[in-house]
């Protein structure tokens, strides 16, 4: 989005206007079965995917088939600065297949995360531990540690909106090799996160046998627990790391990572997976 700036400069009082690109930030409501679930505040861009991973990563759902129709909801839809048309309503229904329980109408307060006060109600290491379907314990990857120091610039390289607005927060999944499979922007460094694991939803690549989630934020707890729900065993993050991230990764026997910059890094849980040759 662009807007007027008023740039200053303090040293010499010089002051100018000009043109600035704004990252945008719109809510998203999310439906289920028609009925409202929560809100969040994203940036529009890859919504499908944000709702399936948003899903899978509170339990609400276990696999892609799980969902027979994610659509917006009826309305207007524009021409804007960009030249191509655009849907103007910020809503998502999704319907359930058939014999998937719904989630409870008291489970819109008890997420794992929302975007904008993290870990809510249920969270727990114990309840996340029963509630993956999958065991990121057993994944044998492993992945040297000159690829893992390389993942942030290649993060940065995709970051298309990012260089323009310099406001967003990325999320990526990569194999081993260091070869990209997808990134995501988003103005929530967790929505970031649930359109990346939407997209490997969608794409038959959960549970993520194999990969690295690169994140260009900290590792939270919430963050740590949406890769262990999609099956990743290994977080990467340019950032620190929480104490309760630390603890989650080491119960499901995930590989954690942080301060991932330069040609150094720190391995906070699940070393034996991180190669030095």
């Amino acid at each position: 989005m662009r807007r007027k700036v008023t740039t200053i400069d303090v040293a010499t009082g010089a002051s100018a206007t000009r043109p600035d690109t704004l990252t945008v930030e719109e809510p998203l409501e999310l439906r289920v079965n028609g009925s409202p679930l929560t809100v969040t505040m994203r940036t529009p861009g890859h919504d499908i995917e944000l709702v399936h991973g948003f899903l899978l990563s509170e339990g609400i759902i276990r696999s892609a088939e799980d969902i027979a129709l994610a659509r917006y909801c009826e309305g207007a839809v524009v021409s804007g600065e960009s030249g191509f048309d655009e849907n103007t309503y910020n809503v998502i229904d999704v319907t359930l297949a058939a014999g998937v329980t719904p989630p409870a109408a008291s489970a819109t307060r008890s997420f794992f995360t929302s975007s904008s006060c993290g870990v809510c109600g249920k969270a727990s290491i114990e309840q996340l531990r029963a509630q993956s379907a999958f065991d990121v314990r057993a994944d044998r990857m492993e992945i040297a540690a000159k690829v893992v120091a390389e993942l942030p610039d290649a993060l940065r390289g995709e970051q298309r909106a990012f260089e323009k607005t310099g406001g967003l927060h990325a999320a990526g999944l990569f194999t081993a090799d260091g070869e990209a499979l997808v990134v995501r922007e988003d103005v929530g460094r967790h929505n970031a996160v649930d359109k990346v694991v939407g997209w490997a939803l969608q794409n038959g690549r959960v549970p993520g046998v194999g990969c690295v989630l690169v994140v260009s934020s900290r590792a939270s707890f919430e963050l740590t627990q949406k890769a262990i729900m999609a099956g990743i065993p290994c977080l990467a993050a340019v950032s620190a790391p929480s104490s309760l991230a630390v603890e989650c990764a080491e119960d499901a026997g995930m590989t954690l990572m942080g301060f991932v910059r330069g040609t150094r890094l720190n391995v906070y849980a699940g070393a034996h997976r991180v190669t030095t040759t």
